[in-house]
């Protein structure tokens, strides 16, 4: 990945998108108005932050790439397995639908979703020129979401695997997420294929490898262009919000993706 800085804000971008197709942008915690806990660039309103700190804060990211809030798709994300494909911006005050794969091939579109310790994935076929951005915490990983996001792709626009690119953000790493039996069950249950590369047990306890995992699934449904950040969330908090170190006080960085 690549580090860019625009004013006090600091994103990462995926060194193998195509910067004349596309903006993107993973975006660090610096930069925005809020406070305390929120401190500062923080783009969710679930935690307590103020509504007015968090509009001007996404304000900020859109500038970045010249871009109006009004462009924003953004949808209320669920843990799930849900893909939402759109031509169109959501339209201001509306109910945000449910899913945690969003897709467009509109320039007028502009993808947002929001994160603190989850993977966020992006995804760019060049063949129809469409973009995505999959939110997989351990819920959506076991559901195999992001091979739901390229499932999608092949059945209703006949996209190549081969030519997708896929990007695997910050997330929480395995040396630091460590899980229980309820998640080591549903592992066992949903990914037993990878289980042995994707679950890790030293002193008694058990990690789970969320960049590993979803980059077996990419590769599963014939991705073979994958850029992987390897950047932990809970390793870096001067620059991540993480939900396992930080609690339910924890902000919400910020994924951002356009079509130029």
């Amino acid at each position: 990945m690549i580090s860019l800085d625009f004013g006090n804000l600091r994103y990462f971008t995926f060194e193998s998108f195509p910067k004349e197709k596309i903006h993107h942008g993973i975006f660090t915690r610096s930069g925005g108005i809020s406070p305390g806990s929120f401190s500062s660039l923080n783009v969710g309103e679930s935690a307590g932050d103020t509504r007015e700190n968090v509009v001007e804060n996404r304000k900020r990211i859109f500038q970045v790439f010249d871009q109006s809030l009004e462009s924003i798709f953004d949808v209320w994300q669920i843990h799930s397995d849900k893909v939402k494909f759109t031509s169109l911006p959501r339209k201001s005050g509306s109910k945000h639908e449910q899913a945690d794969a969003i897709l467009t091939d509109s320039k007028d579109v502009s993808l947002f979703m929001q994160f603190a310790d989850c993977v966020p994935i992006l995804i760019y076929d060049p063949k129809n020129n469409i973009i995505g951005i999959v939110h997989a915490g351990w819920q959506g990983t076991v559901k195999r979401i992001v091979q739901n996001a390229v499932k999608y792709l092949t059945d209703m626009f006949s996209s190549d695997p081969e030519e997708i690119l896929a990007g695997i953000g910050p997330s929480i790493g395995p040396d630091h997420y460590e899980v229980g039996k309820n998640v080591i069950i549903e592992v066992d249950d949903k990914l037993k294929e990878i289980r042995s590369e994707i679950l890790i047990t030293k002193n008694g306890k058990t990690y789970f490898d969320l960049w590993k995992s979803n980059e077996l699934l990419l590769i599963q449904s014939g991705v073979k262009n994958i850029e992987v950040a390897g950047i932990c969330t809970a390793c870096n908090l001067d620059e991540w919000y993480s939900y396992r170190m930080e609690g339910q006080k924890s902000g919400r960085f910020g994924v951002f993706m356009s079509l130029k």
